[in-house]
């Protein structure tokens, strides 16, 4: 027997709009990354971490050299050495992601027409070579990387995966949150450790053309 309104209504009439069970446990699983896009994108980023490394190595003696550059060379120098840094990884961080590929291929087609410069610039004037390597050995290996990029971010994987783009971003629980003190450890030993390096490390004092070293031992 209808005991309200609402029952008396369904009694008489069915619904409009009949819901359809939804099984449990269904849900979108996210699509693996190719391994092309994969290896184009680390390519990118291990070239990223080898500039920063060679411009860390190489600009003390830059900056100590007796035929050092004007100021503002060294500026533009840095500038363009760390954007193409930051280029370099952020191309390969979003053929990664899938977002696009045109960044890679554009730092791609950069570093060709620097190599090919080089090159020119090389046969023209005589440049001092960093290995014992000849000048086509170390064109060619330069070119390996942008030519190689090129060749994984053309491939139809990585293709495939940047059309299939926009993705749903998965949420994902901050680690930093849920590990609060293993966090504030690391970033305690990183420090003590960098100030050990700072403090122990000896500091080689050489005397100049100018300075003088007192060799006179004061006796009573």
């Amino acid at each position: 027997m209808a005991i309200s309104v609402l029952d008396v209504r369904d009694t008489f009439a069915t619904p409009r709009l009949p819901l359809q069970p939804r099984p449990a446990g269904t849900g979108t699983s996210a699509p693996r990354r190719p391994l092309s896009a994969l290896a184009a994108g680390g390519i990118a980023v291990i070239e990223a971490v080898a500039l920063l490394a060679v411009a860390l190595q190489s600009l003390d003696g830059l900056l100590t050299s007796p035929s050092r550059p004007s100021g503002p060379v060294v500026a533009l120098a840095l500038l363009g050495l760390a954007a193409w840094i930051v280029l370099a990884a952020g191309s390969g961080a979003t053929l990664i992601d899938g977002t696009g590929r045109r960044m890679l291929v554009g730092v791609s087609i950069a570093e060709l027409c620097l190599v090919l410069l080089v090159g020119v610039v090389a046969v023209s004037a005589p440049l001092p070579l960093p290995a014992a390597l000849p000048l086509p050995g170390l064109l060619l290996l330069a070119a390996a990387v942008p030519v190689g990029k090129l060749l994984l971010a053309g491939s139809t994987s990585v293709t495939a995966w940047v059309a299939a783009a926009p993705r749903a971003v998965e949420r994902r629980p901050d680690p930093v949150t849920g590990h609060r003190l293993l966090a504030t450890a690391t970033l305690g030993v990183i420090g003590l450790a960098l100030g050990a390096v700072a403090l122990l490390t000896p500091v080689e004092a050489a005397a100049g053309a100018g300075d003088t070293v007192s060799t006179v031992v004061y006796q009573p």
